[in-house]
């Protein structure tokens, strides 16, 4: 397909750049991205991975595979959760995948982060059970090992004493005891001043986190809560244990305060979540085949001849990358992969075509909670078996493009918890079916 496909900025003047070549390039910086990057590598292509803002920030850190189908049926099995959805919604992105290559992706993803200071766990037959910050409790799958050790605190229901930190606003430990305590007697909750901000009346989890890597800090928080501890024999705190030393912070205060330690997921700015982004992008980057621009893409072009042709950054610093294949990992309306319009929605980079209702006002059911969730949560992209778009006449959009993640079709991520199962394993799809046809 020889056409510029991004006629808005079709004023950009790209001739006399030397172009950075690589065999793929990866457009998101998201989970679905990064994910890509990584499988990518490991088929060891060059890859330039692009993308500026990323709503992993807005991530608990939990790795959700399959939690909830049909409404309100919580599933302790994630993959027959997904061979259920696989008869019953076919064109779910799931239904192209096997159970044992959604696990091999899952493993590679646990074993790269675990190799660059983030351990996650999983059983990998099972859901496990986790406390949020609202006192409820939910399924997920791949947990950040400062998580992990609240699974059996939960099961187990052990003398537990959940911290908070005066002006915290975003997380209540009263509330997850008001809403817990009924059937965990020994739970308990107690409110501190973080040391150092005893003239703030507001603190923030970023800001507190970044403390936790100093010693020192622990320290002193250590001396705080020590004498609150009393009979529990674990103690649970808001997910702020140190930013780029959280393994570090949590064997720190398990030894200073000796009982186990863990973190409850707190809504966003999710400190797990930045972890996540900055322990992915250290660990991409130490691989030489692998080029991150921190920059927005502007255009894509394609060619008969097989070879994109992408423009990225801002005017003064535009980038020209040319590659065999590009996987479109833009995610949906946070990440602005698509764009909600008064005409319709549409796919913000290409203007490819977006599998949607057919009037605006199908959007959204009558109901605001209804279980069934809203029309718009499920359009996207239309893909084919090889995860290639596909243009309106049912063909592949362009020889080589691939897409993966929240953008594409038939997947109300967000209600059905598989959010971050379907980011990871639709990108190692797509790598592997642009490496069927390129390598």
């Amino acid at each position: 397909m020889g056409s510029d496909m991004n006629t808005e900025n079709s004023d950009i003047k790209t001739d006399n750049m030397e172009p950075i070549k690589a065999d793929l390039t990866i457009i998101g910086t998201g989970m679905a991205g990064l994910s890509a990057a990584l499988f990518a590598l490991e088929q060891d292509l060059s890859v330039v991975l692009t993308g500026k803002t990323s709503s992993i920030h807005f991530a608990t850190g939990l790795m959700d595979l399959m939690g909830v189908y049909p409404a309100g049926h919580q599933w302790d099995d994630p993959f027959a959760a997904i061979d259920r959805i696989r008869a019953e919604v076919p064109e779910h992105p799931y239904a192209a995948i096997s159970n044992k290559d959604i696990d091999t992706a899952l493993e590679t993803v646990q074993q790269f982060l675990g190799d660059n200071g983030l351990p996650y766990r999983r059983n990998s037959a099972r859901n496990v059970d986790i406390i949020t910050s609202m006192g409820t409790l939910k399924k997920s799958h791949m947990i950040p090992l400062s998580m992990w050790r609240g699974v059996k605190v939960l099961e187990e229901r052990l003398p537990t004493l959940l911290m908070d930190f005066t002006g915290l606003k975003i997380y209540s430990a009263r509330q997850i005891r008001s809403a817990l305590g009924g059937t965990w007697k020994g739970l308990r909750d107690e409110t501190i001043q973080f040391p150092g901000t005893e003239l703030m009346e507001e603190v923030f989890p970023e800001h507190l986190a970044r403390s936790l890597d100093v010693q020192e800090n622990r320290e002193k928080l250590a001396q705080k809560i020590l004498p609150l501890v009393k009979d529990a024999t674990a103690v649970g705190f808001p997910a702020l244990l140190g930013m780029y030393k959280s393994c570090e912070t949590l064997r720190a205060l398990e030894k200073l305060l000796g009982v186990t330690v863990f973190e409850i997921p707190t809504p966003p700015v999710s400190v797990p979540g930045i972890r996540l982004q900055e322990i992915f992008l250290k660990g991409l980057k130490q691989n030489d085949a692998l080029l991150s621009l921190p920059e927005m893409v502007k255009r894509v072009e394609s060619f008969s001849s097989g070879k994109f042709k992408i423009t990225a950054g801002e005017s003064g610093t535009l980038k020209r990358i040319e590659s065999k294949g590009v996987i479109l990992a833009t995610g949906r309306f946070l990440g602005k992969g698509l764009t909600a319009e008064r005409t319709g929605i549409r796919e913000s980079l290409m203007d490819l075509p977006v599998t949607q209702p057919t009037e605006r006002d199908k959007w959204h059911n009558p109901h605001l909670f209804d279980p069934q969730g809203h029309p718009i949560n499920r359009a996207g992209l239309q893909v084919d078996g090889m995860f290639q778009p596909l243009a309106e006449s049912s063909m592949p959009f362009s020889p080589g493009l691939f897409a993966a993640g929240s953008i594409l079709a038939h997947c109300d991520w967000t209600r059905l918890k598989c959010g971050s199962g379907v980011a990871i394993a639709t990108a190692h799809a797509a790598v592997r079916a642009f490496c069927k046809r390129y390598k």
